[in-house]
């Protein structure tokens, strides 16, 4: 016989249709009151960005089903209270998600191909012509025949651009078509009802909707702060037996349940002031599994970030902790000069504070699955995609540091740095100390490179639950002339009030075997 208790709790993972998720009875966070927000303020044009697998396309299929009258999907939500006509529109609805990976041929076949459907709803017939022309007739037609203003939802907008951001050519080439498509939203006003678009990324108005200059970016906007995401009130109210069936399985008490996801997956902010926000995929795929696995990381790093970060020369310890103005990071991407607009919007990087009277946001990694998942992704680069071998050595090494013993750690990153062959970064000491960085930080510690002192810089702190360790490194040079310096500029000094021991290591490399030559330990 079936223990009720034992059925296992529907998780809408991977699926973004509001008629799927409610007609199968999965679970659903209730934003239907940000619907109606939107579909009810003085803009009938928004744009919203939000880092991807964040619901966007849920979102958008939301929009799709109120504004077909689905009054039926809608009970027991906050939109049944708050909608009283439940009028139905015609709705066209594109997916840019499927132009990922593709060139000026794909695009077309693809606008082609979802023009011809629609075309056939409103019974038209298909006939060869210009992409931006057929929508203008599409909507113009939609409008005739139904007597309603048409709706337009346009998700992943930015899908078709992404891969070539790194690519001039390409993009400008891409970019084109797009903005043809995308430019009869404004000639079509007096026909429309409400345009929505959602992306990853923000391109600049002039470059994709050159006319189209009363569309609302509400991305950065306070009353939409929790449109996309679960907030920490979400997970007490809608998730409060989902949280105590996890604390069970794990053999742990809710609230102890809830630190961990913190910890994991909370700490997005997407403007201030705003409730924690908590990667959505993660969080469900944790409660679905019951453990905390790397899911968000797990389903893809886009190669253009990758390609990015190597393009403008950005080091894995220069990625978080950023005080910057809106217009550096809430920017558009193609005309950007560092990697800062692109880390932001992908969701690499999160608003974690603001200075109100300096204008100024503090921008850092959201949680410790971004962190560890970007760190593993650099961490190729960096080990001449010697990858299998370095992420066993991590796991020993975790040992060894938990332990306390940084002497057979350092032995153990010696003997597995001199497995790596020579490269031109050999010769630099940033090299190592980035190394170092991307390591430690993968041991789940906190790490951080040039810290500030009174009398200069320490190479590097690393900070685990019983010790804190102040390391200096040189290149080609002796583990006591870096002890030397350690003693020089007392750097144990600045962390005397950290309440933990502090131990202070010197690490000498060697630039011809390209590993660490001799070290010195001292606890202070």
């Amino acid at each position: 016989m079936i223990d009720m208790e034992d059925l296992q709790r529907l998780y809408p993972i991977g699926i973004q249709t509001f008629s799927k998720i409610r007609e199968g009875n999965y679970l659903y966070i209730d934003k239907t009151e940000y619907v109606y927000r939107m579909t009810h303020s003085a803009s009938s044009y928004m744009f919203l960005s939000r880092p991807r697998r964040f619901g966007k396309s849920l979102l958008t299929s939301t929009l799709h089903s109120y504004f077909s009258g689905r009054k039926d999907l809608f009970h027991g939500l906050a939109m049944e209270k708050l909608e009283k006509e439940w009028t139905e529109y015609p709705v066209l609805h594109f997916d840019m998600s499927m132009a990922k990976h593709v060139d000026k041929g794909g695009l077309e076949r693809l606008l082609d191909f979802m023009l011809a459907e629609y075309e056939r709803t409103f019974a038209i017939n298909t006939v060869e012509g210009d992409a931006n022309l057929r929508l203008v007739n599409l909507i113009k037609r939609a409008y005739e025949q139904t007597g309603k203003k048409v709706v337009v939802l346009i998700d992943e907008y930015d899908a078709p651009l992404l891969d070539v951001v790194h690519e001039r050519e390409n993009l400008d080439v891409l970019r084109n078509i797009m903005r043809n498509f995308y430019s009869p939203l404004k000639a079509c006003d007096p026909y429309l009802r409400y345009v929505f678009l959602t992306g990853i990324t923000k391109f600049s108005q002039l470059s994709i909707f050159s006319e189209l200059n009363n569309i609302k970016n509400i991305s950065m906007d306070e009353p939409y702060a929790v449109i996309c995401g679960i907030s920490e009130d979400e997970i007490r109210l809608q998730m409060k037996d989902d949280l105590e069936g996890l604390a069970k399985k794990l053999g742990i008490t809710p609230e102890e349940a809830l630190m961990k996801l913190k910890e994991n997956y909370d700490g997005y902010h997407f403007t201030s002031p705003s409730p924690d926000i908590y990667n959505p995929f993660s969080l469900l795929n944790a409660f679905a599994d019951g453990k905390f696995g790397s899911y968000w990381f797990g389903s893809g790093t886009p190669t253009y970030l990758i390609k990015m970060l190597n393009k403008f020369g950005v080091k894995p310890s220069e990625i978080g902790c950023k005080q910057l103005k809106s217009s550096a990071f809430d920017a558009p991407t193609e005309t950007m000069t560092d990697a800062v607009p692109l880390l932001y919007q992908s969701g690499y990087i999160t608003i974690k504070d603001y200075n109100k009277m300096l204008d100024l946001y503090t921008l850092d990694i959201p949680n410790k699955e971004v962190r560890l998942g970007l760190m593993e992704s650099l961490l190729p680069y960096y080990v001449d995609n010697k990858t299998p071998e370095a992420t066993t050595m991590v796991a020993y090494l975790f040992y060894d540091i938990q332990n306390g013993d940084m002497d057979a750690a350092l032995h153990r990153l010696q003997e597995f740095l001199s497995t790596i062959p020579y490269c031109d970064n050999t010769r630099f000491e940033g090299h190592y100390q980035q190394v170092f960085y991307i390591i430690f930080s993968l041991l789940g510690y906190y790490v951080d490179v040039e810290v500030r002192t009174p009398r200069g810089r320490v190479d590097i702190v690393l900070r685990t639950k019983t010790t804190l360790y102040v390391m200096e490194l040189k290149l080609d040079k002796s583990a006591g002339e870096a002890m030397e310096q350690i003693d020089l500029k007392n750097y144990p000094e600045r962390f005397a009030l950290c309440g933990l021991p502090v131990v202070k290591v010197a690490v000498s490399f060697d630039s011809e075997r390209c590993t660490i030559g001799d070290w010195k330990i001292i606890g202070c």
